[in-house]
């Protein structure tokens, strides 16, 4: 498919041809809800923990005599039919990650990308060169191109006077191309690829789809 080239400064700068493989595909729900899911699992802190029968401090005296008193046995205050007895089998520190193959990962982005230009929300930018890096610079920049929930994604390395001036711009994030991943294209409401960015994210996702294939044969 081709797309226009734009450049912040000018207008369009050019066009260019993006790979079917890559922001042609039809966009399925269920590979982007896995890998989501993946994503935020990974990201879950896990820190819930709670005070079980053996951490609550309690003396561990028999709190009353076993048989005469015509109620139930009880041996501890600890037990958790108690006020501020422990809990029973509640929740403790662990991690929420679980695997994800690398090639639904892989297939996750392709998705998302092809998502954004389905709908028609995939801007590719020439560069991200400012003439100051300066905030109030890149905000008219960005009312005027009329973005208000924004991901702009770049090469190996993101400009750094871009990235300057994106800093307290809201609205506005910045990835490197190895930071692009299926959440973030999708929370935004817009999409931009500069041409260094296009260029690396085939050569990040055709490279996995080499690997897999590999991997494959040796199996």
């Amino acid at each position: 498919m081709k797309l226009d080239v734009i450049s912040l400064s000018s207008g369009k700068a050019g066009d260019i041809e993006l790979p079917d493989d890559i922001f042609g595909l039809e966009p399925r729900a269920d590979i982007l809800h896995r890998v989501v899911r993946w994503q935020r699992a990974k990201a879950q802190a896990g820190t819930h923990s709670v005070l079980g029968k053996s951490d609550v401090s309690y003396s561990t005296k028999k709190i009353y005599r076993q048989k005469g008193t015509g109620g139930a046995r009880h041996g501890s205050r600890k037990a958790p039919i108690f006020r501020k007895g422990g809990v029973y089998k509640g929740p403790t520190p662990r991690s929420h990650a679980f695997d994800l193959p690398k090639k639904v990962r892989a297939l996750g982005l392709r998705h998302a990308l092809s998502a954004k230009a389905s709908r028609g929300k995939l801007v590719v930018l020439e560069n991200l060169d400012l003439a100051d890096a300066k905030t109030s610079v890149l905000a008219k920049a960005v009312k005027e191109q009329g973005w208000k929930r924004v991901l702009v994604i770049d090469g190996a390395q993101v400009n750094e006077n871009f990235a300057r001036a994106a800093r307290n711009l809201e609205g506005v994030d910045v990835l490197p191309s190895m930071g692009a991943n299926v959440y973030d294209i999708l929370k935004r409401d817009t999409l931009v690829i500069t041409r260094a960015g296009v260029e690396a994210l085939q050569a990040r996702l055709n490279g996995a789809q080499a690997a897999a294939a590999d991997q494959g044969a040796t199996v």
